[in-house]
């Protein structure tokens, strides 16, 4: 007994000098182990404030629909938390679970990259930055080294920036990792370097909206969050506060994640991409530049030589029927759907996605556009009576 006693301290004896050996980062990476929709209760958090605040008003009918028992059970099983369909600017379905509701906050992972890739417009519109052409180096004067200064912006929002970011989910030490647990995001985008050439080859990096969103913060001289509250979540009539996660107390927005609200506030992204950059006769940004974001980046290939024709600037692009459906994506299964062809937009929000791609899509992605595409039928006939 006194040995095995000895040898077990012994053994958490090493395991603590490892631990606290580790870079601060890896440590909070160990203790926390897998990321959370709820996480913003570990950060430090930037306001996005409202003004006045618009509600979604609900279409009668929508007491008339509801999922199916196959759906519901295959919605539970990737552990559904929100699921709301807007049809002509009105609810027409919405559904909650596990505890979370209309106003729940929950982070919106990568769908914060689609915002971001707006916010690089509305600098545009504002005269901040020139056009997509202009060099990251012209904002990011630590980029002003070779390669780094022939860098464009428009390489950077169509994923082709050819930087050597590590986009590992699962290694500790991956550069991903560091950004979401580290407190100096900053420093770690500075330290980027482009390894291959820019615009030619599609290559999703999380760095690559962090990058874009510090050419944001420089040329408008404002902070991510307030600059996204002013532009957008103000004028879209927002109800909730949103929350942005910073990498340290008033430090930086991690941006290419962390956008903390709920289904129906998100859904207002969704409505601003459906209308080109109008809300409600109110041109928010420049309705070409978001044309050009919800459009295929098709000038670029893939690592496998195929023509990318599902990412246009921060936002991915699905079909349905033949139709595109731009959208938001989040790691667990964050989406926001535009589908235009229906006047309709669709949040999904929850714990976790399909671990299985098709055509660069996970799987749930069809359930939720075919379960959409069903009750979006059963809505139309309903009305039609």
């Amino acid at each position: 007994m006194k040995k095995t006693t000895i040898i077990t301290s012994a053994i958490l004896a090493i395991l603590a000098i490892v631990y606290f050996s580790l870079p601060k980062y890896a440590q909070r990476a160990l203790i926390y182990q897998k990321v959370g929709i709820e996480d913003y209760s570990l950060f430090h958090n930037r306001e996005v404030s409202t003004g006045d605040k618009q509600e979604w008003q609900t279409n009668p009918i929508s007491s008339e629909l509801e999922l199916n028992n196959e759906t519901l059970q295959k919605f539970n099983e990737l552990q559904t938390i929100a699921y709301l369909i807007l049809k002509d600017d009105k609810i027409i379905f919405e559904q909650y679970w596990d505890g979370f509701d209309a106003n729940s906050l929950t982070n919106s992972f990568s769908m914060s990259k689609s915002i971001i890739g707006l916010l690089i417009g509305a600098a545009i519109d504002d005269g901040y930055i020139s056009n997509v052409n202009q060099p990251v180096s012209d904002f990011i004067t630590e980029f002003n080294t070779v390669p780094n200064k022939n860098l464009k912006i428009k390489d950077v929002l169509t994923m082709s920036s050819g930087l050597n970011w590590d986009e590992s989910y699962g290694s500790l030490f991956s550069t991903t990792t560091e950004a979401y647990y580290g407190t100096d995001i900053k420093k770690l985008i500075y330290s980027l370097e482009v390894v291959e050439e820019p615009g030619k080859v599609f290559k999703y990096l999380s760095g690559n909206t962090q990058l874009l969103a510090l050419v944001v913060e420089r040329a408008t001289g404002k902070k991510v969050g307030d600059y996204a509250a002013e532009k957008f979540w103000k004028p879209m009539g927002a109800v909730n506060t949103a929350l942005w996660c910073l990498d340290n107390e008033d430090g930086t927005e991690k941006a290419y994640c962390c956008f903390n609200s709920n289904a129906r506030d998100f859904a207002r992204w969704g409505y601003l991409a459906l209308n080109s950059g109008v809300w409600k006769n109110d041109t928010l940004i420049s309705p070409q530049y978001v044309n050009e974001s919800l459009a295929p980046a098709s000038h670029l290939t893939n690592t496998d030589g195929k023509p990318v024709n599902y990412y246009g600037y921060q936002w991915w692009i699905q079909q349905l029927d033949g139709n595109n459906v731009p959208y938001m994506r989040g790691i667990l299964g964050q989406y926001v759907f535009v589908i235009p062809n229906e006047n309709a937009v669709v949040v999904r929000l929850g714990h976790k996605r399909s671990t299985e791609y098709t055509n660069y899509h996970p799987n749930d992605t069809y359930l939720y556009l075919e379960t959409a595409k069903t009750l979006l039928n059963n809505f139309n006939s309903l009305a039609n009576k």
